[in-house]
């Protein structure tokens, strides 16, 4: 037996793929046309490919997140995000004008 509560994080599964594909395979039972087929057919193949690369479809999603984002993704927008000020070059130049006042 499988039901143990440890198992409740476990992908449901429909046949051999991922329960979410149920949706997209019901779709095409309700209304069959060749695109919904299409559709699905591209759609178990793009499961069935994420699956042999050994991601679930969460882990898939966040993979393509991290390559469309990149690395820098920041706690704040940009928007809110102080400028850097280098205080020591400000403290330079009011100290060289403050010796060309003086001399």
């Amino acid at each position: 037996m499988d039901d143990h509560w440890r198992n409740s994080q476990k992908i449901a599964r429909f046949f051999i793929f991922d329960a979410r594909l149920f949706f997209v395979v019901l779709a095409c039972l309700m209304y069959i046309q060749l695109w919904t087929l299409t559709l699905t057919v591209i759609t178990i193949l793009i499961f069935w490919a994420v699956e042999q690369r050994g991601l679930s479809f969460e882990s898939a999603l966040r993979a393509l997140r991290c390559w469309v984002l990149g690395q820098e993704r920041p706690a704040t927008i940009r928007l809110l995000r102080r400028r850097m000020t280098d205080y020591g070059a400000a403290d330079a130049r009011a100290q060289e004008e403050s010796d060309e006042t003086a001399s």
